[in-house]
């Protein structure tokens, strides 16, 4: 992956227990389980230009911060942001707007990533809102935590930044 320059997105499959829903605990566990083994690893000291992609807002990583930071702290780790922030990434798979308020609050605007399922986990329409619960976009436009450049950087930016091939694939075959 470092050789290739590819991002990897972290996301488990399906449950074999069927007391563990997929899409309600398994997958949301999972995501938050990868987070707490990057912050328990040296796997970015040696791998600096490693890139990782947590699905689903990170699971709980957002609404834990704290007790992640503090338990970096306890374990002698170095801050969140100078361990992780610069190899890992959340993208806007979040199903309401005080989720993706909350992620853009907490998370770095740098380190998110616009991701929308449109018929993914969550299929139906909220009865609150009208909408489709996994259409992500119009809570990003909805959130008051962004400038119109944060927006930009969660939409496009961010993604070419992390996906770096992407540019240099669209350059070598306009040339």
């Amino acid at each position: 992956m470092v050789e290739l320059d590819v991002p990897a997105m972290v996301h488990v499959s399906s449950s074999c227990n069927p007391n563990f829903h997929a899409t309600g605990a398994h997958y949301i566990n999972g995501d938050t389980t990868a987070f707490m083994q990057f912050l328990t690893s040296d796997l970015f000291k040696d791998f600096p230009t490693l890139k990782f992609i947590i699905p689903h807002g990170g699971g709980a990583v957002p609404y834990h911060w704290g007790r992640y930071r503090g338990l970096a702290q306890d374990m002698k780790r170095p801050p969140l942001k100078e361990l992780l922030l610069n190899n890992v990434f959340f993208d806007t798979c979040v199903y309401h707007q005080a989720g993706i308020d909350l992620l853009t609050r907490v998370i770095p605007v740098e380190n998110i990533l616009f991701a929308s399922e449109m018929v993914g986990a969550v299929k139906g329409i909220d009865p609150e809102t009208g909408q489709y619960f996994d259409d992500t976009k119009r809570y990003i436009d909805a959130t008051p935590n962004l400038s119109a450049a944060d927006r930009q950087k969660i939409f496009e930016g961010n993604t070419r930044r992390v996906f770096s091939r992407l540019d240099k694939q669209l350059a070598s075959k306009a040339a």
